[in-house]
């Protein structure tokens, strides 16, 4: 039967509520984020990567002896089996993304129950990840480089430790404050787009590693993962504040993207890019390059008649300097972004097994009906 031209179409399946969650509010009219009823702006201002990862996976702030248990268990996760070191080397000329991806899909084949799909070991497989995850990324870059990838430091906390793998000297304290901050920022988001593709995963009882990498290819697509690296490659362009006001007209008279101004869900300031926003700048005088910021504020000046159709910068908008300030190669800037989503995938992915439904959304047919099949001799 054809379909009713009144179908209601939701395009993008925006506002589409699919289940209900104890993982994350979004208001994106007011701008506010609460990670399990704990607001954005205090868990950045006070809390650690570490201590809200345990809040996602557990759903409470843990006390000081919890804390301390599970810090030791991620250090303990941070070491990689040797075949997914090998797996490493052989696709190490891959992209990032790729080599992450083919990565946690060999995690699996060290997992002694990879199938579990209980929420006891799920958590466990998600918190194997989050420890294992920048040890794959640093590693494979050291790898690619020609270098020796450097093992972890298990007196290290998670941002630090990454640092280190990545660069092979001791961490500067501020920047690895920042990438904390980065990381407790980018740790949770809703049901975005990877985040749906991991729970579709999840949803077939695909396992934990299936899912995981359902999530890490979508997280690849650009216009949803990519808006860091944009960011940079748009202020490399436009090189000096004076040039800012033209390249952005420019860029939009041609009806392109300011990569890191606006978003999905947010039409007011996106919570979590407040929180960059100093340590960019801060980031960009001790560096010897404040044009960085200069030119990041210009664009914000420039699109400031913008706002109120909701284009504010978002997270990534301050994370792309602050990366490439601390010297983070470019094409690792998502996988970053990566590292620190794997806790809120893995929640989402609990949330998704526990709901035991498949998801199967419909398509409104507006093809041809009923074509009469014409044998190939008769064709043409």
């Amino acid at each position: 039967m054809a379909v009713d031209d009144n179908v209601e179409l939701h395009r993008g399946l925006r506002n589409v509520y699919i289940d209900k969650t104890k993982t994350t509010f979004i208001d994106g009219k007011e701008g506010k984020l609460l990670y399990r009823g704990y607001n954005i702006h205090d868990l950045a201002e006070q809390s650690s990567f570490e201590e809200t990862v345990y809040l996602l996976l557990h759903g409470e702030l843990p006390t000081a002896t919890q804390l301390d248990q599970f810090d030791a268990q991620l250090r303990a996760d941070r070491d990689l089996p040797d075949q997914v070191l090998e797996t490493i080397r052989l696709t190490k000329n891959a992209h990032p993304m790729d080599v992450l991806r083919t990565a946690v899909s060999a995690m699996s084949s060290t997992d002694p129950n990879p199938t579990d799909t209980s929420p006891e070991g799920v958590l466990a497989k998600g918190i194997r990840l989050t420890a294992a995850a920048p040890t794959i990324v640093a590693s494979h870059h050291r790898i690619r480089s020609g270098q020796k990838a450097v093992s972890p430091d298990r007196d290290l906390g998670h941002a630090a430790n990454f640092l280190y793998m990545l660069f092979d000297k001791a961490p500067d304290p501020d920047e690895t404050m920042l990438v904390d901050k980065d990381l407790l920022l980018h740790a949770e988001h809703g049901v975005n787009a990877s985040t749906f593709a991991a729970r579709v995963a999840a949803s077939t009882r695909a396992d934990y590693y299936a899912a995981i990498t359902a999530g890490i290819s979508v997280l690849k697509g650009p216009l949803h993962g990519g808006a860091a690296e944009g960011v940079a490659r748009m202020a490399q362009e436009i090189g000096d504040v004076e040039n800012t006001e033209k390249y952005i007209k420019d860029l939009l008279g041609r009806r392109e993207r300011v990569m890191g101004i606006g978003h999905p869900v947010y039409r007011a300031v996106d919570p979590r890019s407040i929180h960059l926003k100093e340590g960019a700048r801060a980031l960009g005088e001790r560096k010897g390059q404040p044009e960085w910021f200069s030119i990041l504020q210009e664009v914000t000046r420039v699109m400031e008649p913008y706002a109120k159709r909701g284009y504010y910068p978002n997270v990534d908008f301050w994370a792309g300097a602050i990366y490439h300030l601390i010297g983070i190669p470019e094409d690792l800037f998502v996988p970053v972004f990566a590292m620190g989503r794997v806790p809120g995938w893995t929640l989402h992915i609990v949330e998704q097994y526990a709901a035991n439904v498949l998801l199967r959304p419909a398509l409104a047919y507006t093809g041809p009906m009923d074509v009469e099949y014409v044998p190939i001799d008769r064709r043409g």
